[in-house]
Order: C-alpha cells, then sequence, then structure tokens
C-alpha cells in the first residue's frame, strides 16, 4: 500500500505541476506560485522516498523487517498531505488559513526522517547481529 500511495503521490506531483504552471500561474500572486513550487518539490521528494520504503517492505529478504520503516513510510505520507496538499488547496481553493497545517506537515516530515534514520540503525545493527 506504501508503494500504491507513493505512485499516486509521483502522479499527482506532476499533474498539479502542470497545472500550476500553465493554468494557475497566471491567476496568482507571485509568492502563492512560489509556495505551489515548493509544495510540488516536497511532494516529488517524498513521492521517490515513499515509493522507495514501499519497495524495501515488498522485498522478503532483501532488508531487515524493522517496524519503524513502516511507520516511517507511514509519517511520510501524513507529513506530505499536511505539507504539500495543505498548499495545494489553500492557494487552489483560495482557502489561506488552510497554510496554517503546512507548519505540522513539516515537523511530520523531519519526524519521518529521524524514524527512516532510526530505522536504518537498526537494520543496519540486526544485519551485523546476523552474520
Amino acid at each position: 500500500m506504501i508503494l500504491l500511495i507513493g505512485a499516486l503521490f509521483g502522479f499527482f506531483s506532476v499533474a498539479f505541476g502542470a497545472y500550476s504552471e500553465h493554468g494557475l500561474r497566471p491567476v496568482v500572486s507571485e509568492e502563492e506560485f512560489r509556495m505551489l513550487m515548493t509544495a510540488i518539490r516536497y511532494n516529488q521528494v517524498n513521492s521517490v522516498i515513499i515509493g522507495v520504503i514501499g519497495l524495501i517492505l515488498l522485498v522478503p529478504n532483501g532488508f531487515p523487517r524493522v517496524p519503524l520503516l513502516k511507520w516511517s513510510g507511514i509519517l511520510f505520507i501524513i507529513g506530505t498531505v499536511l505539507f504539500s496538499f495543505s498548499i495545494y488547496l489553500s492557494v487552489g481553493l483560495q482557502i489561506p488559513s488552510l497554510v496554517y497545517v503546512t507548519p505540522v506537515g513539516g515537523i511530520t516530515l523531519m519526524l519521518s526522517w529521524l524514524l527512516l534514520a532510526v530505522a536504518a540503525f537498526e537494520a543496519v545493527r540486526m544485519k551485523k547481529d546476523s552474520q
């Protein structure tokens, strides 16, 4: 499921990037457009990492089974929704107050990266212990 969501987020980042560039750029302020481009950039990077986590979770013996890895993927999904999608909706639907959710998404993404680092540390330790 994590891989599927990562792929859909990747699709959405490209589709919304094109829509922003060709449909919204002429009608939004330069600041709103900059915000959209930031959201799209984060969405794209997070889509890749979510997809990689999803792939790792699907490979039977390629990576030690570390539960934190799955939780990191889940937090990346939540963080991406809170960060990027709050900006998309704020600008696209002209609901400026939605950007107050964006920092919560940013903090969630930072936690995702930290959890991924802890999961990697655990996986390396488990691999080392099994040798």
